[in-house]
């Protein structure tokens, strides 16, 4: 009999499951209890701040009561699964798979367990899950995979995400109804209805400042052109038809003739430069060509002069003998 229960992880659950989870349901009543109290503090200063005018604190301490009360719905999901599970330790023992009424209770808290750092019970309950079913059971229900069944309301309150304006708003009308405070809300639901600012849309605004200021000058210049074109159209036709030279004499000559200067000008400089340039590279070849002259013409007289001398060497030996 022993054989077939390792065979099929029969009697992996047993004692230890009932007594992690009894310590667990007892840690959750304890829990609840004391964070009771740490709400009730929490909602009395945020009343506090609402009557002395300090909204932005309240805003700001708000987010930390949704979390402290949300935490605490969990827990009271979790005790009801926990004593779910409980209640039925023998049939998850008699039955190799996980049984189908007792899915969502077995990965909320499998889901649930890595999340809640107060209650250590449930981490050894899901060591215990994880040898009966395995490892991808596991981490199915802690991933979310679609074919798992963890309950949603664990996971919305679970979540790390910042609760939303209208939340905040509601709690906060909760807290001055229930200390009697008369308190305007009109600033702090204009406060939520802001947009949080993107940073990353600033500089493309700054970018696009000097093309909105470039086309009313285009869009002028285009008017301009439409106004000498009506114009060409009456009366004064005649008038530039006899002398077309002198048409936009005024605005397109002189900027023609002054560009066409100074391209005048531009190009004898760089001719210059270049001629200035070539000329020095030359003299510095015909420097380097004498030099190298002087010291062959150098070299060939200190040549002749030792031939000279040897020969007239070789002479007066010849005469002595």
């Amino acid at each position: 009999m022993s054989v077939l229960n390792q065979l099929f992880n029969r009697g992996l659950l047993g004692a230890k499951c009932k007594t992690c989870l009894t310590l667990g349901i007892s840690r959750i009543k304890l829990l609840q209890n004391k964070r009771d109290v740490h709400l009730k503090l929490m909602r009395k200063e945020i009343a506090e701040f609402l009557q002395t005018g300090q909204e932005a604190i309240a805003r700001i301490r708000v987010e930390h009561v949704i979390r402290e009360q949300n935490t605490w719905e969990v827990y009271e999901i979790l005790e009801l699964f926990c004593e779910f599970v409980l209640a039925r330790v023998p049939i998850l023992e008699s039955q190799r798979e996980c049984p189908t009424e007792l899915q969502e209770a077995v990965a909320s808290i499998i889901f649930a367990a890595p999340r809640c750092s107060d209650l250590p019970d449930l981490l050894h309950v899901r060591n215990l899950f994880a040898v009966k079913y395995g490892k991808e059971f596991i981490a199915a229900a802690s991933e979310l995979r679609p074919d798992t069944s963890v309950n949603r309301t664990i996971i919305e309150k679970l979540s790390v995400s910042a609760p939303p304006a209208d939340v905040k708003l509601k709690v906060l009308k909760e807290i001055a109804l229930e200390y009697n405070i008369n308190w305007d809300s009109t600033k702090t639901e204009t406060e939520f209805s802001k947009k949080p600012e993107d940073l990353l849309n600033g500089p493309k605004q700054l970018a696009e400042q000097p093309h909105a200021h470039s086309t009313p000058e285009r869009r002028e210049g285009a008017s301009t052109v439409d106004n000498s074109a009506a114009s060409l159209n009456g009366k004064k036709v005649d008038r530039y038809v006899q002398s077309p030279t002198s048409l936009g004499s005024n605005s397109v000559t002189p900027r023609i003739i002054g560009s066409s200067t100074r391209e005048q000008n531009v190009e004898p400089i760089t001719e210059i430069k270049s001629t200035s340039i070539q000329s020095s590279d030359v003299l510095q070849r015909a420097r380097a060509a004498i030099a190298a002259a002087e010291r062959a013409s150098a070299a060939a007289r200190a040549a002749a002069q030792l031939v000279n001398v040897r020969f007239n060497s070789f002479k007066l030996d010849e005469q002595k003998i």
